[in-house]
């Protein structure tokens, strides 16, 4: 181009001005003189569709006639419009694309429609093309709603079975039992109402309404039973039974209905995960005080028979194969009755030392809730983890690439991963995209297949980073757990951003971040602390003097789409090809831009006519500086990423990093959390205010009840108990 006195915006106004789509007119078309008998549209060659057709673009005609086209001064290509990201699948290239669910949507429902549809469309790939789903997030929904399916399905044969050896007896055991099915199909009934759908916090809701139900029924059944030993009527036993366990029965639902009401009112990310638990319980404990109060009441007066009088076949033959283990049972039972019994008439003896124990306990309580560490959501094998790959600023996207290629070398050699998705070029965790970034989605094998410890994902992380630790020395390689919440970041973990308020410039930001991490790199709550932040990036500065220009003759305009053209690309039009518009770059090929001096050899032409070197006019020096600067909350901020350590939970975690950025940072700098470790800020008090709120609501509805408001004391009390003994649980846990 030089040698012809060419320019890039040359050949780009050659190329703007013959590929072009034109609309003539039509010959005929009114308004016209005379009657026209016909009308026909003019019709010229438009926007050009082949490499060819680009290569013969005139750019200049030549004074001996001669015609410079394209193809002298250039190449045709078609290739992608950025080659610094590079998708990648079990080491072989792929083009990605990204299905994102709707929010009403069901998500393996989705899931099944779109793999029947690319199976569909696979039919008429090339050969050697396949499509497979690189990153799917739906098998562990399907893995959690099976478990939970499992759970259901063992918690209705535990009921069962508990039914049956306190009642003894299938009269009675068959009783409660069906309350189970009739409180599930009214439950599946108000669930479609509220336009909640099967997933695991409704079937965990159900897990749990499972022994619920039955008490009332229990009750019912207990009550009768002594009614029809005491001599009266299958009939007048349970009518006398309802006239006596009606009041405690309605007390029972209301109270379990005050506990998880309020729960369903709660704003926020927490009142979602609360809402359709809370109500699914409701809803069940309210079917079920109604089938107390009306089925169950009708099938004892149907089923029950005195136990001493004549008995039928199915009796006989329970009585003969578990006799043995009822008269056991028995035996317990008179004992432990007994052992109660003295035991609570020694304690009612010594009032003032049952008050001192009572009064350790809760101390022992809140001291429980105090010490116990906390957290939002614990972490969960969900079958895939996200890794990401850094290598030093300003690194080449074929050096990332060979980066990339040994990563996952390393990673699809390890037991326990199935695949890897792999993006050079791009930061999933970020959202950023670099030539030094890679982001990776570990995909492991079927949760059936990794049923040992040595397997789970926690362990496979802490596997897969010793590797890279050990083997990867020119990159910055971190493992993360997928989000605990999916929309609610782009990977597990805790993020800080570290906010520069006070107006101290990105160098101190970067001074004050590195310190930061440095430190919170010795806390053992922490680990993978990371940040990115970087404000001395290799950079090259181009140093135009105006002044040569202005006495050259050369604009600044020529100067910079002369740097623009050759250097960054420039946008010219659009082609058409495959039904669809594509775009037309201009770029100098890949030998005339990867050094410094091919800056200072581009070519700019002045007024004149005559070419210049860009050397003459302006200077290139390196310098360091931001690849990218984030704001957060309006401040220039820096993010900093990190996990809890083995043993300590994110609750922990986020507290010693909060103590240290307190002490280190100074007055004119700020600390915030963000996505999930911000919510678990947020909604800390939440889980402790529900508690208070169901404990009263619980006392109010009792005490409406029992018209007094000393009574409920005695069963409120008994609440804090019960708190400790969860505690203790929670600790050996």
């Amino acid at each position: 181009l030089a040698v012809r006195g060419l320019t890039a915006a040359d050949v780009a106004n050659a190329v703007r001005e013959q590929n072009v789509e034109v609309a003539l007119g039509q010959l005929g078309q009114g308004p016209a003189a005379g009657q026209q008998a016909w009308q026909i549209p003019l019709t010229v060659p438009g926007r050009l569709e082949s490499i060819p057709a680009f290569e013969d673009i005139i750019v200049r005609s030549q004074p001996d006639g001669r015609m410079l086209r394209v193809r002298d001064v250039g190449r045709v290509e078609l290739a992608a419009r950025a080659e610094e990201t590079n998708n990648r699948f079990n080491q072989k290239p792929t083009v990605g694309l990204a299905i994102f669910q709707l929010p009403d949507a069901n998500a393996l429902e989705t899931a099944d429609l779109i793999k029947a549809r690319v199976a569909e469309l696979s039919k008429d790939f090339p050969e050697g093309v396949i499509a497979e789903a690189g990153y799917d997030t739906t098998p562990f929904v399907r893995e959690s709603i099976r478990e939970v399916f499992k759970s259901l399905r063992d918690a209705v044969i535990l009921v069962a079975l508990v039914v049956l050896l306190f009642l003894q007896g299938w009269r009675p055991a068959i009783i409660p039992l069906i309350a189970v099915p009739v409180a599930i199909v009214g439950t599946f009934a108000a669930l479609a109402v509220f336009g909640f759908s099967l997933n695991n916090l409704t079937l965990f809701g159900l897990v749990l309404a499972i022994g619920i139900v039955v008490d009332d029924a229990i009750v019912v059944v207990e009550a009768v039973e002594q009614n029809i030993e005491r001599g009266l009527a299958p009939k007048e036993a349970t009518m006398r039974a309802m006239e006596e366990v009606t009041g405690p029965v309605i007390a029972v639902g209301l109270v379990l209905a005050a506990v998880f009401i309020p729960c369903a009112f709660v704003s926020g990310l927490v009142g979602q995960f609360f809402l359709q638990f809370a109500m699914t319980i409701s809803v069940s404990t309210l079917i079920s005080t109604i089938n107390s109060l009306t089925l169950s009441p009708a099938l004892a007066a149907v089923l029950l028979r005195p136990r001493h009088g004549p008995q039928d076949w199915l009796t006989r033959l329970l009585n003969f194969s578990l006799g043995w283990l009822f008269r056991g049972f028995n035996s317990g039972m008179r004992f432990s009755v007994q052992g109660y019994e003295y035991g609570v008439g020694k304690l009612l003896r010594v009032p003032l030392l049952v008050l001192t124990v009572y009064g350790g306990l809760l101390v022992l309580t809140w001291y429980g809730f105090t010490s116990l560490p906390s957290g939002f959501i614990p972490t969960q094998d969900k079958g895939y983890l996200v890794c990401s790959v850094q290598l030093p600023d300003a690194a080449s996207s074929e050096r990332t690439l060979k980066t990339l290629q040994k990563v996952e070398r390393i990673t699809l050699e390890t037991a326990g991963v199935r695949a890897v998705n792999a993006i050079a070029g791009n930061s999933f965790q970020l959202g950023a995209r670099a030539s030094n970034f890679c982001s990776m989605f570990i995909i492991l094998d079927e949760f059936e297949q990794r049923q040992t410890a040595e397997l789970g994902a926690s362990a496979i992380q802490e596997s897969l980073l010793k590797q890279y630790a050990a083997e990867i020395p020119e990159a910055t390689v971190t493992i993360n757990p997928p989000p605990a919440v999916s929309g609610v970041g782009r990977a597990g973990g805790l993020k800080l951003m570290v906010e520069d308020r006070g107006d101290l410039g990105l160098k101190g930001l970067q001074d004050q971040t590195d310190a930061l991490v440095r430190e919170a790199g010795q806390l053992p709550q922490l680990r993978g602390l990371l940040s990115v932040f970087n404000v001395n990036a290799p950079q090259l500065f181009v140093d135009v003097n105006r002044d040569a220009c202005l006495s050259l003759g050369i604009s600044m305009a020529e100067v910079f789409g002369t740097l623009q053209g050759y250097l960054g690309s420039r946008y010219v039009n659009d082609f058409g090809l495959f039904g669809r518009t594509w775009q037309v770059v201009v770029q100098a090929d890949r030998e005339f831009r990867d050094r410094i001096e091919d800056v200072k050899k581009l070519q700019v032409r002045n007024r004149d006519g005559q070419m210049i070197p860009l050397g003459s006019v302006a200077s290139v020096r390196r310098i360091g500086g931001p690849l990218m600067v984030t704001r957060y909350n309006m401040y220039p901020a820096a993010a900093i990423t990190a996990n809890a350590a083995p043993g300590f939970s994110s609750g922990e975690a986020i507290a010693a990093l909060e103590q240290l950025a307190a002490s280190e940072l100074p007055p004119t700098m700020a600390a915030e959390w963000t996505e999930l470790a911000f919510l678990e800020r947020t909604s800390g008090s939440t889980g402790m205010l529900l508690f208070a709120g169901s404990v009263a609501f619980v006392f109010l509805v009792l005490a409406a009840l029992y018209e007094s408001w000393t009574l409920p004391l005695a069963v409120i009390l008994v609440v804090p108990m019960c708190v400790l003994c969860s505690l203790a649980g929670v600790a050996m846990a």
